[in-house]
């Protein structure tokens, strides 16, 4: 059997945790109950759901509710919904960053079909949207504001609570893609809602939430039974939900020891790879992402080359789309720049060794090309 790539693309998903594979392994095997059913099985699986919904709750803001999804791109489409009831004071306009997730973007874009004025809204070179142009562009026709807190390519992190501020100024809501801030970075307390996924801390796919601000009605996503307050119907996994729910929890637990042993790792990097340029702000990021550059390199070579280390040149998602990535685009990179860039995503379970090795074999197969 071969061996397993280091793997430095936790941006993309994460490994699951042993606690959470444990934690997950009865829900699974023996308590199979439907947790929407009134039986003693039922009411089993239906108090491991609230419990999840517990444990997730401690890392985000007060006085909301969790609704459970499929994801975290299903947990978005939820949150655009409530622009339809804003819709009739007269707000058709909805303001995203130009650099957010193809969740955001795409669906955002999707309300242009519904009448919805869409403006994506440009970022600095480093990544980081200004306040007082933003400012600018929130008026009393915008509904919806969107603004992830760390982005998912770059790993900048945006001034969300300042935003948040903006768009409640004039009156409309803010919708947060925290997917990769969750249980890492602050969580600002005035957003309105939130969109997580498991498989980014450590826990299962297949799973994401959408946590909604007290007060503010969706419409339904999924018609049907009426599960998740009758926006999102459909029977839910008690595994998926204690899965998600314990990875919270040992998110929760190890904040500190992660952040500090992701920092160390994210220094030894930066003192590795010290000849390469470093995509948006330097100093306002999750240190978890390294996104860089270097002149003259072929990334698509470069990947091919480099196989005992498992990397990316940018989202997931938008990989085998073919298009440059629109975040490095949204910084001003032209494209040779674009193709000369690789993100490098550190997690939990990466050791000094990994950042060691990877990173040897990343130069010296660059030095090849380059010579």
């Amino acid at each position: 059997m071969s061996k397993n790539p280091i793997y430095l693309d936790n941006q993309a998903t994460t490994p699951l945790a042993p606690e959470v594979f444990d934690v997950m392994i009865p829900w699974l095997r023996d308590s199979f109950g439907n947790p929407h059913s009134a039986h003693l099985l039922g009411r089993k699986a239906s108090a491991a759901v609230e419990v999840a919904r517990d444990q997730m709750s401690g890392l985000l803001p007060e006085s909301g509710n969790i609704l459970f999804t499929g994801s975290a791109t299903e947990a978005v489409n939820m949150g655009f919904g409530v622009v339809h009831a804003l819709r009739t004071d007269g707000r058709n306009k909805i303001i995203v960053l130009d650099s957010e997730h193809a969740a955001v973007r795409d669906t955002a874009i999707s309300y242009e079909k519904q009448g919805f004025i869409v403006e994506r809204h440009p970022i600095g070179s480093d990544g980081i949207a200004s306040l007082a142009q933003l400012g600018d562009a929130i008026d009393g026709k915008t509904a919806l504001v969107a603004a992830m807190l760390v982005n998912n390519e770059i790993g900048v992190i945006q001034p969300v609570e300042a935003i948040a501020e903006l768009a409640h100024a004039k009156g409309a809501l803010m919708l947060c893609d925290v997917v990769q801030g969750y249980g890492r970075v602050d969580i600002a307390d005035n957003i309105d809602m939130a969109a997580i996924s498991a498989h980014k801390i450590y826990g299962p796919k297949g799973i994401g939430a959408l946590w909604v601000r007290n007060g503010i009605d969706l419409p339904p996503l999924i018609h049907g039974g009426g599960q998740e307050r009758g926006i999102r119907s459909g029977t839910l996994s008690p595994a998926l939900c204690a899965g998600f729910g314990q990875a919270a929890a040992l998110c929760m637990e190890r904040r500190e020891s992660d952040a500090a042993h992701i920092q160390a790792l994210s220094d030894k990097a930066r003192y590795y790879f010290a000849d390469w340029t470093i995509n948006g702000s330097c100093n306002q990021r999750y240190s978890g992402n390294l996104n860089i550059r270097r002149q003259g390199v072929d990334v698509g070579r470069l990947m091919s080359d480099v196989r005992g280390v498992a990397f990316s040149a940018g989202s997931a998602c938008a990989s085998g789309s073919g298009r440059p990535s629109h975040v490095l685009a949204a910084l001003g990179l032209d494209s040779t720049q674009i193709k000369s860039s690789i993100r490098l995503g550190i997690g939990r379970y990466n050791s000094i060794k990994d950042i060691e090795i990877a990173s040897k074999l990343i130069n010296e197969a660059v030095e090849v090309q380059l010579a």
